[in-house]
């Protein structure tokens, strides 16, 4: 197994911040003036508050959204706001949002994707895919490829995308990306989220030669509608809650849920670096998959392997027909 060794080491690098530190915290006297930020997912949830920070440290930034009315009103409070239509599970949705963007001739300097979806019931999009897969992995690397001149365009850009400690639940099941041999919610998203950060250590490792640097990152677990398909029963099991629904675990804010994608945008701490896996605003350990408290936290081996990057790249972009950053 080849590992990250080759860009920025899986090792914590000292940040000085905690589970607790929030967006505001990690950007504080950061300036954003003039910059524009893009953010999937940006009207509910971390993605708000995500949105709320980058605004807040000066930036403009633009929300595509599936239900653009809604996301308006979201965010109507947050200056320096722009919502557009996206949907990540139609590839011409993706299409015509990126060269809607592409025609206004702006550069991005951020990009965040976050948006996505967990859990959800056995669904097919485009041509049979798995719904997780579909939205979670394909939605972003298309949209990532097709708006690629655009952060190129300032010679520099920083892209973090949102993965989770649900990373360890599956590894990429390369014989059967789509499930066919037989559903399981759990880790069809385990694989989703694999996928998110090995396509964060691949479009580092092809896109520092232009200056842009990617991250993915794990949130943390924060109570929001992202568990709508999780069942009482499912919270149990999983250890969230005990048969009572008390809480089992200590849930983060949104705002602390949406630090570690803010400091990896933001921080200065993180200049010249990439390709890495972070949580609570740090490089995340390397660990054991085998190891007691392994699910607990760090990354799982196959979630930073290059080789396994690089071939889920190739097939990602056979799906897509999408691959602007290696043209």
């Amino acid at each position: 197994m080849v590992t990250n060794s080759a860009l920025t080491e899986q090792r914590p690098i000292g940040s000085g911040f905690t589970a607790a530190s929030t967006a505001s915290d990690v950007l504080e006297g950061v300036d954003l003036s003039g910059k524009l930020a893009v953010v999937t997912g940006g009207y509910s949830g971390v993605g708000i508050e995500n949105v709320r920070a980058l605004s807040a440290a000066g930036a403009t930034v633009v929300v595509p959204a599936r239900r653009p009315q809604q996301a308006a009103q979201a965010l109507s409070d947050i200056d320096r706001v722009e919502v557009a239509s996206l949907d990540l599970a139609d590839l011409q949705s993706v299409a015509r949002f990126a060269d809607s963007f592409l025609a206004t001739g702006r550069g991005i300097d951020i990009l965040i994707n976050c948006a996505g979806t967990m859990a959800a019931p056995e669904t097919r999009v485009g041509p049979g895919w798995e719904l997780q897969f579909a939205t979670n992995h394909l939605g972003h690397f298309a949209l990532t490829n097709r708006l690629w001149p655009a952060l190129v365009a300032d010679a520099g850009a920083r892209v973090a995308v949102y993965s989770s400690r649900g990373h360890k639940f599956s590894d990429i099941r390369w014989d059967d990306l789509d499930f066919t041999g037989g559903y399981d919610k759990w880790k069809a998203y385990g694989q989703s989220k694999t996928a998110n950060a090995l396509f964060a250590l691949h479009l580092d490792r092809l896109g520092r030669a232009s200056g842009v640097r990617a991250f993915s990152l794990n949130p943390g677990g924060v109570r929001t509608n992202l568990q709508r398909y999780v069942a009482r029963a499912d919270q149990v099991q999983l250890g969230w809650i005990d048969e009572d629904g008390n809480d089992l675990i200590v849930w983060k804010s949104p705002q602390a849920g949406a630090a570690t994608a803010a400091w990896a945008v933001g921080s200065a701490m993180l200049e010249g670096m990439g390709g890495v896996y972070l949580e609570d605003c740090e490089i995340a350990p390397l660990v054991d998959p085998a190891a007691p408290d392994a699910m607990k936290y760090g990354v799982h081996p196959w979630a930073v392997d290059l080789e396994h990057a690089a071939r889920l790249w190739t097939i990602s972009a056979q799906l897509t027909e999408v691959d602007a950053v290696t043209r």
